[in-house]
This record gives C-alpha cells, sequence and structure tokens, in this order.
C-alpha cells in the first residue's frame, strides 16, 4: 500500500475506537491475526477474536469524555507508521489496560505516547503503543 493508503486506514482505525467507539469498524482495519499491545502494562491481544472482545469490553468504554490525542510528530511509509502523540484526560474511569486496578482519581493524565503500526496486505497487523508509566503515576499521586 502506498503511504496515504496506510494514513487512510490509521484514521479509520482511530475513529473506530475514539469517535464511534465501535469495536466493528476498529477490526475492519485489521488483519485476522493482528496484535496490539501497550507495552508499559502488558495490555491488548493477538487476533481479532480476542481483540474484538478486549476493544467492546476493556479498551472503548474506558476512555474518559475528555480524552484528547495531539499528533506531534508523524512518519508513514508503505509498510508502517510511526507517531508521537501527546496524550491528555482526566482520569475519570477506572482504565484498567492503562493504570491497571487503579480507581478513578479524577486527577488530570498529560503523557506523550509513541505508536508503531506495522501493515501487510492492505491492513492493519499490529499496533505497539509506549509512555512513560512513571510520568502517569506520578501525576495521579502513585509515586514520589
Amino acid at each position: 500500500m502506498t503511504p496515504e493508503n496506510n494514513l487512510q486506514l490509521w484514521l479509520a482505525h482511530l475513529a473506530g475506537e475514539f469517535t464511534d467507539r465501535n469495536e466493528e469498524a476498529s477490526l475492519a482495519t485489521m488483519t485476522e491475526d493482528a496484535s496490539v499491545i501497550h507495552i508499559p502494562t502488558g495490555s491488548g491481544g493477538k487476533g481479532k477474536n480476542v481483540l474484538r472482545g478486549y476493544y467492546r469490553d476493556e479498551f472503548i468504554p474506558s476512555i474518559p469524555p475528555d480524552w484528547n490525542i495531539a499528533t506531534t510528530n508523524r512518519v508513514v511509509t508503505d509498510t508502517c507508521i510511526a507517531e508521537e502523540d501527546k496524550l491528555s484526560f482526566h482520569h475519570t474511569k477506572q482504565i484498567d489496560w492503562f493504570l491497571p486496578g487503579i480507581a478513578a482519581t479524577g486527577k488530570l493524565i498529560e503523557v506523550d505516547i509513541v505508536v508503531f503500526i506495522e501493515f501487510r496486505d492492505g491492513l492493519m497487523l499490529s499496533e505497539r503503543i509506549y509512555w512513560d508509566q512513571a510520568t502517569v503515576l506520578r501525576q495521579i499521586g502513585r509515586l514520589a
């Protein structure tokens, strides 16, 4: 695929997660054996059947209403995207994939994230998301 096609597919994936909040819309952008992993917490899964439940039951419902991602840098090629974003939201819901086992604190969280997306045969093959968990834990008062 072209870089432009990959970018459009990525944006459609994000719309499924954060705008439409529809796991099937996001899954439609992915290969059958796709994987998603949030590196700091190990949350995610492999394969559409696993990811369907993950998106439907854990990921999408836990997104706070003021969730905001601002892209600061993006490199798009024929095979992958590397993206840097600024993420901000108030911790008004328990978000086990992001802060496992920690009840909502109401605190503002602002953190830089890096996302790597790989493509195969016109669909997303993998998504790996990185952030500094110590920064997040300091913001909610769990780390000095």
